[in-house]
């Protein structure tokens, strides 16, 4: 896990060296053992390195290949590199390292762009080919690892965080269309835009090539999340035996480092599955006790240490834990914001930090994470209500009551509240509009038109596997691994996540409804999968938080400090009507919007963005 910068020179000019090292500099959080930058011509690349496999000075980066003159700045791991590199060995390949990184100068080498189709793993990288004119960048299919870029002033500019881009800008202002996505829509994340105007992601699962001569890129999708129908005919037998086989192996694959590996471990079904596979499989390969992290939230309506203590007996874990309280949240919140670079939509990704920054005092630069799971294995109440409505709109009235006697048998409670509120907000954006006026009448009366483009954001999910692909590709996930990143590298820690192996992803979400959703359990084959290998009040516990912080707790200990942000906010005092912060006014906001508000203000503040460019919201 690294840093990477690139700069091309539009004009065909060459890179000042102190410009690329200003940007490989501004992420050397990111890699703290090493840096390198390279230069010819109109292109320069620079690179952090962490170092995890081949610790050695062979794996410095940017890394040149001597055959092809290719250079690469790599940010990830490929985890079936092994197995890459002894096809390319029998192609007459041969290798100077025992890197990850020169086997994608090789496989680049012989397959060209199509390379990224054979990797297993997550990846965004810039590989200089002198030979066809061109600079080659690509990002995983699910965007694990972040790709940035931007124009500005005859260059072509790219990094792995935004803080390395924004020196580049002519000025920084707000995208208007994600800003009020994120207020009024409550859409943490938009595939390709930013929160800053003219800041750009390379979404997941797409290659950018960069032509040296026309002096001009093109974004091409070279992988999208589709059914399988060989999967979808599995019986729960055989669907059961092939998701066992894909979980282990993606967990093997994971555990593959030359520096210390742990795991995080919330006590949730899906961190406690990872834990308890890896401990068994880290047992057989080293003699050290498997270590895992915990974050203990003070609030006891949301502390799952008791289950997380369960595993750590279970599979004789070591056991780290930490317990932030309000202080330590109000001593660190800054910090998170610096790290994120963006706003956030929960203080959860506060307590994310902690286990992070302890992982670092640990020595532990490795960690497993349960990113995907739900997503992947529908894990999320959700998803019973979009299986209901299906059955209904199929004309199956049996499977629809099946679907309501197995969430009363064996459903949380609230669930039928649970169940009604998502078919209301998922399937009648109307009503979803109408129940947030109060929320959106603070908002000037000129950004109506905003809010209405924002709203239409939020479409009507389309079946279990459509709401499923939209939700990995577009709408839930991409936050999530933004906050995982942003997080962990913030403290050199690299996070690997075997839920979204893509092999897994695509049998998961091609599978039977019926073997995820049974009986009114969600993640049903993962509950199969891990029975008898885990305690029972953890294969089918019915709640679940991961790192649930004590968010009430702390935004009430905290609510001067928040109106203080709001009210003072520069940029929200061009949105809102006067006085959102006063105190009727601020009584009509909820939590969530009330912490999107304090978030909004904090990045901004932070970054010096005082004024929107509602240009980019069309």
């Amino acid at each position: 896990m690294c840093g990477i910068a690139g700069y091309i020179s539009s004009l065909g000019k060459e890179v000042p060296v102190e410009l690329i090292q200003r940007m490989t500099d501004a992420v050397a959080h990111r890699g703290p053992d090493g840096q390198g930058i390279w230069r010819q011509g109109p292109v320069a690349l620079g690179h952090r390195r962490l170092s995890i496999l081949d610790l050695s000075e062979l794996g410095r980066q940017p890394m040149v290949d001597a055959e092809s003159g290719c250079v690469i700045s790599y940010n990830g791991e490929i985890y079936n590199y092994l197995e890459l590199r002894q096809e390319l060995a029998k192609r007459g390949y041969q290798f100077r390292s025992g890197t990850d990184t020169e086997v994608i100068l090789k496989a680049y080498d012989c397959w060209g762009q199509a390379c990224v189709e054979r990797f297993n793993g997550m990846w965004a990288f810039a590989i200089h080919d002198p030979q066809r004119g061109i600079v080659f960048c690509s990002r995983d299919r699910f965007g694990v690892k972040p790709f940035y870029y931007a124009e500005s002033a005859g260059s072509f500019v790219f990094g792995s965080e935004i803080r390395q881009l924004l020196p580049l800008l002519p000025k920084v202002e707000a995208d208007a269309g994600v800003l009020f996505s994120f207020l009024a829509a409550r859409m943490a994340e938009d595939p390709q835009r930013t929160f800053y105007a003219g800041v750009c992601k390379l979404p997941g699962g797409h290659n950018l090539v960069f032509d040296l001569t026309a002096r001009k890129y093109t974004v091409k999708r070279y992988y999208s999340l589709e059914a399988k129908a060989n999967y979808s005919e599995l019986d729960f037998g055989a669907a059961l035996e092939t998701f066992q086989g894909l979980f282990q192996d993606s967990i093997r694959l994971r555990l593959r480092s030359d520096v210390r590996v742990g795991t995080c471990l919330s006590g949730g079904l899906d961190s406690s599955s990872i834990a308890t596979l890896a401990a068994e499989a880290y047992g057989r390969q080293s003699n050290q006790a498997f270590s895992a992290i915990t974050a203990i939230s003070e609030d006891p309506a949301t502390d799952e240490s008791q289950f997380a203590c369960r595993i750590v007996e279970n599979s004789g874990l070591d056991w780290i834990t930490v317990k932030p309280g309000y202080i330590e949240f109000r001593d660190t919140i800054d910090a998170v914001v610096r790290a994120q670079e963006e706003p956030f939509a929960s203080a959860s990704i506060v307590m994310q930090y902690f286990v992070m920054r302890e992982a670092r005092r640990a020595g532990i630069p490795v960690l497993l994470d349960g990113q995907g799971g739900d997503e992947a294995l529908l894990g999320y109440d959700r998803y019973f209500a979009d299986h209901l409505l299906q059955s209904l709109m199929d004309g199956r009235p049996a499977q629809a009551f099946g679907v309501l006697t197995g969430i009363r048998r064996n459903g949380r409670r609230g669930a039928f509240r649970a169940l009604l509120r998502n078919l209301l907000y998922f399937h009648a954006p109307g009503l979803r509009r109408m129940a947030n006026r109060d929320q959106l009448s603070l908002f000037r009366p000129e950004f109506d038109p905003l809010i209405r483009v924002a709203g239409g954001s939020t479409r009507v999910y389309d079946g279990l596997f459509g709401m499923q692909k939209q939700e990995i590709e577009r709408t839930n996930l991409p936050a999530l691994l933004r906050y995982e990143d942003k997080n962990s590298m913030a403290h050199s820690i690299e996070t690997r996540l075997p839920f979204l192996d893509y092999r897994l992803v695509e049998f998961a979400t091609s599978a039977s409804t019926a073997v995820k959703l049974h009986d009114g359990w969600g993640k049903y084959l993962l509950r199969k999968s891990m029975e008898g290998r885990m305690p029972p009040d953890i294969v089918w516990r019915k709640h679940k938080f991961g790192f649930e912080a004590p968010e009430t707790q702390w935004m009430r200990l905290h609510e001067q400090e928040i109106r203080s942000a709001i009210s003072s906010s520069a940029l929200l005092r061009q949105i809102f009507k006067k006085g959102v912060s006063d105190n009727e006014r601020y009584a009509q906001l909820n939590t969530g919007l009330c912490w999107r508000l304090f978030s909004v203000a904090r990045w901004a503040d932070e970054f010096q963005v005082r004024t929107l460019d509602e240009q980019h919201a069309k």
